[in-house]
């Protein structure tokens, strides 16, 4: 089992904090009434579900949504429900988390094959023969 699946499986939305607040922006007596906002906050140094080097990874891979204490806060306020908006947060903490711990393959380089190696040469005879043939005696 990978560290991927491991952590699926603990169930991280169980250590997450949510709270909801007035939306911003248009929207007329609904913004100004309902608190649909939904914000998700994350403790990734207190969490007791991830190892220490799981903490690590997460900080510094989605330290654009850490701040400062070491909490992750995901905001959203696209719909106008406050329900549909906290299970949209928690897909995105899902995929933040998920983007943190898949690790891209190493690229290994690949050497040209003889005959690629070969047609390139002869194109740059050819291209070097057509420029010296326009040139003046």
């Amino acid at each position: 089992m990978n560290r991927l699946e491991r952590i699926k499986e603990k169930g991280l939305t169980r250590e997450c904090e949510f709270s909801a607040s007035r939306s911003s922006g248009p929207g007329g007596q609904n913004v100004n009434k309902v608190n649909s906002q939904v914000s998700l906050r994350f403790d990734v140094n207190n969490s007791v579900l991830l190892e220490e080097e799981e903490k690590k990874i997460l900080l510094q891979k989605l330290a654009s949504h850490i701040s400062g204490l070491g909490i992750l806060i995901i905001t959203v306020q696209t719909h106008r429900s406050q329900l549909q908006n906290k299970e949209e947060a928690i897909s995105k903490f899902h995929k933040l988390i998920e983007k943190a711990f898949t690790f891209k393959k190493v690229r290994k380089a690949s050497k040209p094959t003889k005959a690629a190696v070969k047609r390139r040469l002869e194109d740059k005879r050819k291209m070097a023969q057509k420029k010296k043939d326009r040139q003046k005696p």
